[in-house]
């Protein structure tokens, strides 16, 4: 069965690099990485670059596949990987998300989010994030978390569009939008889910709610211990590992 990976915000496919050669090293050497428009990929001509937007570009390249696939999502990626769960249960054998706990009802957006959902705050912050040279962004980058080789690589295609996209994509999401896409959580149970829970990631609801939203998809909850946002750049053998056992239980 072929691993689809699909990366978040303010991100390209660059992310996964050392999850990938883990991955390989333990068998899994055709995984397939796709990149949301905006984010590593061009924005098509009239791609709003809503929440619904995505889920439909999703559905549509998994469409081209010719079995149900593993797909994974980290960050904004999960939630589009959870859009196609309880929607398009068909196109996948199973699913694995970081992000679960914003579908649960008392999710509250992270500072970041709610600046660039605020007109006029969100424009300034990104011309301000994305600004200077190449290795000026990566240094920012490696303060978020994404560190490394990925840090410049995503900082080389952070620029205009993808602004254009965050602040589409995440005005689009803000409450009561994902507290209405949890209301049909429990559709992901459809198929096996694999809820990503690293201990240190505080962006995407707290651990109660994570667990909570693991239990209303018939998920496996997996907790990462001591791992933050980009786990898979922290530790990419365990997260292989972790991948791994659960892909080849199924």
């Amino acid at each position: 069965m072929t691993p689809v990976l699909v990366h978040g915000v303010p991100e390209t496919a660059a992310i996964w690099g050392p999850l990938l050669r883990e991955l390989s090293n333990l068998g899994h050497r055709d995984v397939v990485c796709l990149s949301p428009p905006g984010f590593g990929a061009p924005l098509p001509p009239g791609f709003g670059a809503s929440v619904s937007e995505y889920r439909t570009w999703l559905i549509d390249e998994l469409s081209k596949f010719e079995t149900p696939v593993d797909l994974l999502g980290h960050d904004f990626g999960g939630g589009h990987v959870m859009g196609v769960a309880m929607s398009r249960p068909d196109l996948i054998r199973s699913w694995a998300s970081d992000i679960i706990g914003t579908l649960e009802p008392d999710y509250v957006w992270h500072e970041v989010a709610q600046i660039w959902q605020t007109p006029g705050a969100g424009e300034a912050h990104l011309e301000e994030l994305f600004g200077g040279t190449v290795d000026e962004r990566a240094e920012r980058m490696n303060v978020f978390g994404i560190t490394g080789p990925a840090g410049r690589a995503v900082a080389a295609a952070q620029g205009p569009e993808m602004a254009r996209a965050i602040l589409a994509l995440y005005r689009s999401a803000a409450q009561p939008e994902p507290s209405e896409a949890g209301r049909h959580l429990a559709a992901a149970a459809a198929r096996p889910g694999l809820a990503i829970i690293p201990t240190e990631d505080h962006a995407v609801g707290s651990f109660a709610a994570r667990h909570r939203g693991a239990e209303r998809a018939g998920a496996r909850a997996e907790v990462f211990a001591g791992l933050g946002h980009w786990w898979m750049l922290e530790d990419p053998r365990h997260s292989a590992s972790v991948l791994d056992r659960f892909w080849t239980s199924l």
